[in-house]
């Protein structure tokens, strides 16, 4: 059994998107196989942004941040779904990770480079949807934004392993396809990856 946290990160909460359905069919497919399941819905959560280094390396860590730090140190599985803003995660989810991901919490505040990841022996599964086809992110852009969140936030923290689910033409899918995204993800829930 795995403890599983689940950060939905569409920043619009008024109302469903396909992002929820996503972490929602994922949660009841891990719910189902005994996992225990939390999830944090960054749409639903305050905190403030971070101005400065300073800050973000000594500043006040507000309460919404401090339960996310506990419920990411208490999962030993995450799933971060989100859709693709501009090429990248939107500004709310950075913005999580920038508060949430503080020295001292998430790597060591001094020491060598890559040597002070403090939350090993985590794994990951981000999903992202998007609007393009998911082979065209891929060729034309090169999965850049994807590549950059893998190795400069959260492989640089620990986790490993880190999966990918890249659903693309989200807007325009079918409720065939869309079904079939939802059965996955309960796959995937059950398996705990």
């Amino acid at each position: 059994m795995r403890r599983i946290l689940i950060i939905q990160g569409h920043p619009d909460a008024s109302e469903p998107h396909l992002c929820h359905a996503l972490a929602e069919a994922y949660a009841v497919g891990a719910a189902s196989a005994g996992h225990r399941v939390e999830r944090l819905d960054l749409g639903s959560i305050d905190f403030p942004l971070l101005r400065s280094q300073k800050e973000q390396e000594g500043g006040q860590v507000c309460e919404a941040i401090a339960l996310a730090q506990s419920e990411i140190k208490a999962a030993n599985h995450l799933v971060l779904v989100f859709p693709l803003w501009l090429g990248g995660m939107p500004a709310l989810v950075k913005a999580f990770f920038e508060q949430v991901f503080r020295p001292g919490f998430a790597y060591a505040r001094e020491g060598r480079p890559f040597k002070g990841a403090l939350l090993k022996g985590r794994s990951l599964r981000i999903v992202i949807t998007m609007g393009m086809p998911a082979w065209f992110y891929r060729l034309v852009y090169g999965a850049h934004s994807l590549k950059a969140m893998k190795v400069g936030i959260f492989g640089f923290v620990g986790f490993r392993p880190i999966r990918t689910s890249l659903i693309g033409n989200a807007a325009g899918r079918d409720a065939a396809g869309r079904e079939r995204w939802i059965e996955r993800m309960k796959s995937l829930g059950a398996a705990g990856v």
